[in-house]
């Protein structure tokens, strides 16, 4: 069953130019990974701190492989300090 994920991210300002590339590359190295089906990056068009990802995996174990990617602990390693907040995420199943 296909797992849908929102994941909204706000750097600090001083940060924010950093986090957006960082966040690039952390797309990049998603579209990789086989059970990634969607993993787009959107920057808020009001606060250009505010990142959004919309994310569709083909399971849950696909979902909990990424989440231990190198590629995602380099960049919770590379945020921390950096982010206003703890991101928000979201799992959805489709209507």
């Amino acid at each position: 069953m296909k797992v849908y994920v929102l994941a909204l991210i706000i750097s600090k300002p001083e940060f924010m130019t950093e986090v957006k590339n960082a966040l690039i590359e952390l797309m990049q190295e998603t579209h990789k990974e086989e059970a990634c089906i969607q993993y787009d990056l959107h920057q808020d068009k009001e606060d250009e701190n505010r990142f959004i990802f919309y994310e569709i995996w083909e399971n849950q174990a696909g979902l909990d492989l990424h989440n231990g990617q190198p590629h995602i602990k380099k960049f919770q390693t590379f945020a921390n300090g950096k982010l206003q907040e703890t991101p928000l995420v979201i799992k959805a199943d489709r209507v």
